[in-house]
Formats: structure tokens, sequence, C-alpha cells
């Protein structure tokens, strides 16, 4: 579980096909690997990674065809920044969201619109996705907690703050860029409760 603030600015390293629609990548994190071992996750723009091995700084995770497929880390090279964030501690602030590093679905920038103090971006928002996002709401963008501004049909807005821009990759999408998206968890489990029949006998769910 991740709260979706964003601990460090990382580096793709390397990635290496393993074969076996699957593979093996390596991000420089210095923070994030300072008390990393194996088995640890780590959030990789907001997709929830194990942590295999950590040397130097660098930690590698594999990476299964799913996770390629249903999110955009298949389109990660190296030299690429990504949002690095260690699993939330029990006794530590909840300054985001609940975020599980589960991806739902991969958005596209749509444009920037600087501001004075802020700047604010518009996103796509897959059809599938569009019921759990609301205005005021959170919603994970590549491993960022942001509150929705906006919403439509297919799309949605957020207000970047100095420090968001400055400190994790939004701050460079260029519009036309795909981005990982994770709804609220909570609207779909109310989702679920709303939709799920009870038994006939009116026993519990």
């Amino acid at each position: 579980m991740f709260t979706g603030i964003v601990e460090e600015l990382g580096e793709v390293v390397r990635i290496a096909d393993t074969g076996g629609d699957s593979a093996l990548v390596a991000i420089r994190g210095p923070l994030v690997t300072s008390d990393a071992r194996h088995g640890d996750s780590i959030a990789v723009n907001g997709v929830c990674l194990t942590v295999v091995d950590v040397d130097g700084g660098v930690f590698t995770a594999d990476v299964m065809g799913e996770t390629l497929r249903r999110s955009a880390l298949g389109g990660l090279r190296p030299g690429d920044p990504v949002n690095l964030e260690r699993a939330a501690a029990l006794n530590s602030r909840l300054g985001g969201h609940l975020v599980q590093g589960h991806v739902d679905g991969v958005g596209t920038v749509l444009s920037r619109e600087p501001a004075a103090q802020w700047e604010t971006l518009r996103f796509r928002l897959p059809a599938a996705l569009a019921r759990y996002v609301v205005e005021k709401g959170s919603i994970t963008v590549d491993g960022v907690s942001l509150t929705v501004a906006a919403v439509g049909d297919d799309w949605f807005t957020v207000g970047l703050i100095p420090t968001t821009l400055k400190l994790t990759t939004l701050g460079v999408r260029d519009v036309g860029a795909p981005v990982n998206l994770e709804v609220d968890v909570l609207a779909k489990y109310v989702e679920r409760l709303l939709t799920t029949r009870p038994p006939v006998d009116g026993g519990a769910v």
C-alpha cells in the first residue's frame, strides 16, 4: 500500500528482456534503496514492483507481461525519469490517499495550461474508468496522488503546484505522453456493493 506522495525522482538504468513475456528493469534511486531489501515493494510511476536485488543505489525488479500491457512501463527507456515511492509504514502520515500500486488503465496528456503559481493538466480518461472519477475526488497519475479539479465523459483535469512540477515526472510530461492511472479503490468497492445482489434467502452477502 502507498500514499501517492512521491519520495524521489529516479532514473531507469536498463531494461532487459528476460523472455517469456517479461522484463527485468533496473532503476537508480538512492533514497528508496537506502533501506530496501529483497522482497520489498517500491512503486515506479504508480506500479507496485517487488525488489529483486539492490546494488549501489540501484534496484532491480521483474515486470510481468500483464504489467507491461496494462501500464505505461513498457514504453520506458534507459535514462527516463520515474516517480518512486516506498510502501507506506503503519506509523507514517497518510499525506495523499490509499494507493494500491495496481494500475487501472493508461491515460494521455491532452493539454498543459501554465498559470502564475500552478499549472493545469488535462488528461484523457479511458471510458471504463470514467464512472470512478469525480470532481474533488482522488486519482493517482504516474504514482502521484492528485485531486480532480474537473471531469468530463472522457477527460479530467488537475492543478499542479510548483513542488509537484519540480519533484515528479508530471513536470516534464509532454502533450501526447501516456500516464498510468489508478482510481480510488473505495469507489470500486462501493460499486461492487451496490451492484451485487444478496442471496434470495436473505443471508449475508
